[in-house]
């Protein structure tokens, strides 16, 4: 006999008809209340669980047919025996051996970029700075070389050497003092009238003295060729109508301000034009075919990408139409030294030196158009003072100031002292007051030497006492005998305006009052007097 597929231990056991509605006997139509599991609809065929009735169950009459518990979801408990599948995770976590093979590829990347701008510093810190840069970046930054005030001096001059075409190219038309104070974090700046005359104390194209914009390019060729000469002539020549040791030196192209600034991303300038409409200056419309005004700006904070910062730094409205640089080349210092600071504080800025695509280039503008005396062991300190050197601690002085200016405009044929030709002891003066803080110096008194003693040399000798202390001599002359009725009187004309002044002069002669009206005989329009009178014969052998 053929053993039948459908018995159990020799029992025949009828197969489970299914619907044609998909629902079975007995679960659906019997108490059942979950639908029957198809193929496609969560089990298998080979999956389903056979039906479990007993034997005597089903041959009992009299016992109704019962359905088996719920089959199981895929996400219910699996049948016994059936291990449950797991689901595919969603992501893939990478073994340590790839995290680490990462890790060492960026490792690699970032070596690589830091030794890359590591070899564009060395190139171009040694093109600027002189000296072993490798070693000086492992030392500690050597303090700048100071002063008798403690004050570190730099001279900073441009030429347009790089500017193809340009008449007169090896000429300083920039000239400017820096003078910072390591200790105090302060500085201020003071620009240099290219057409200032000095003497050269060599022969030059234009003789043995002319406009100090020639210095330079004169020293250099001189000596076929040589910066450090050029750098040094002019350097000494700034300090002698500042009455300051310059330390440093620093000669920059053009071209460096239009990189730097784009360098940095712009800068931010201030336009305070006396003229309530800003500035025009038409020197530059031909950069936009005369389309454009290149350099038009209101009063107030303006953006400026490089070139236009380089345009402002060579503007002084000297074609017309224009307005708001009605003293020229004073005008145009004064937007050099704010270019300066703006400058300084951009590329000081966390923004900047945090991208190092903006260090890279900066690098570069640096090290392609600078020239110095600074050493390479000071490359740290200049770093650091640039950074902590705050804007606000940065003073201007002004030579041309309008109340009371140190520089004759209208000398023949150049630029000369208001003292005359030569004669720097009121710069000196106010520089010092800048250098020292003095408060007497500040004023920027003005004060008259005379010398009613009959003793030649007697006013002179007051008169340095007077500079020495950093105040400004204005003239020194004779009076009459019969002013002098004591050894030495002073008169204060700005009739207590200047008090810092007036005690500083009485200090420095031992008088204990000052008389505000003048003896007669004597006529003076300072704002202090000092007469030196009978008794001061000894002291002015």
């Amino acid at each position: 006999m053929t053993k039948n597929n459908n018995s159990i231990d020799g029992f025949f056991i009828p197969r489970r008809q299914v619907a044609s509605n998909g629902s079975r006997p007995g679960l659906d139509s019997v108490g059942g209340t979950r639908p029957a599991h198809t193929e496609g609809q969560g089990l298998k065929p080979s999956q389903a669980a056979p039906m479990r009735t007993s034997t005597a169950d089903y041959f009992n009459k009299s016992t109704t047919l019962t359905a088996t518990p719920p089959l199981p979801l895929e996400d219910d408990q699996p049948p016994r025996g059936r291990k449950k599948e797991k689901k595919p995770s969603r992501f893939h976590r990478p073994s340590k051996k790839t995290v680490k093979r990462i890790l060492l590829v960026v490792l690699a990347l970032l070596l690589i970029g830091a030794g890359y701008f590591a070899y564009k510093f060395f190139v171009n810190s040694g093109k600027v700075f002189k000296g072993n840069v490798f070693s000086a970046i492992f030392a500690d930054g050597k303090p700048l070389k100071t002063d008798a005030n403690g004050r570190s001096n730099i001279l900073l001059f441009g030429t347009s050497e790089d500017d193809p075409g340009h008449p007169g190219a090896d000429l300083t038309d920039s000239i400017m003092m820096l003078s910072i104070d390591q200790k105090k974090k302060d500085a201020f700046m003071v620009s240099i009238p290219r057409d200032l005359r000095v003497k050269y104390g060599q022969s030059c194209i234009s003789g043995y003295q002319g406009k100090v914009n020639v210095l330079y390019s004169c020293a250099r060729d001189n000596k076929k060729g040589d910066e450090t000469a050029g750098q040094d002539a002019l350097r000494r020549k700034v300090g002698e109508v500042l009455g300051l040791d310059v330390q440093y030196a620093v000669h920059v192209n053009y071209t460096v301000i239009r990189e730097a600034v784009n360098a940095v991303g712009g800068i931010t300038v201030t336009i305070d034009s006396k003229d309530p409409r800003g500035v025009l200056d038409r020197n530059f419309d031909w950069r936009c075919r005369y389309k454009c005004y290149y350099v038009k700006y209101p009063n107030g904070p303006v953006n400026l990408d490089g070139d236009h910062t380089l345009a402002l730094a060579r503007a002084r409205g000297d074609v017309a139409p224009t307005y708001g640089f009605e003293q020229s080349n004073f005008d145009r210092e004064k937007y050099q030294q704010k270019i300066l600071v703006a400058l300084k504080d951009k590329a000081a800025s966390a923004g900047t030196l945090a991208n190092p695509v903006a260090v890279n280039n900066l690098l570069d503008a640096l090290g392609n158009n600078v020239k110095t005396n600074f050493e390479a062991d000071e490359i740290k300190t200049l770093v650091k003072l640039g950074r902590e050197v705050n804007s606000s601690n940065i003073r201007s002085l002004s030579l041309n100031d309008a109340q009371k200016p140190l520089v004759d405009t209208d000398c023949t044929p150049d630029v000369c002292p208001v003292a005359g030709q030569f004669n720097y002891t009121q710069i000196h003066a106010a520089v010092k007051a800048f250098a020292t803080n003095d408060a007497a110096s500040l004023e920027g008194a003005l004060v008259d030497v005379f010398n009613a003693s009959g003793v030649a040399g007697a006013g002179q000798k007051k008169a340095d006492i007077v500079t020495g202390a950093g105040l400004n001599v204005d003239e020194i002359a004779n009076a009459p005998t019969s002013a002098g009725t004591t050894p030495i009187a002073v008169y204060d004309l700005s009739k207590g305006k200047k008090p810092a002044t007036l005690k500083k002069l009485k200090t420095l002669f031992g008088v204990q009052s000052a008389a505000t009206t003048l003896p007669s005989g004597v006529v003076s329009t300072a704002d202090f007097v000092i007469i030196v009178g009978n008794g001061t014969a000894k002291n002015a052998q």
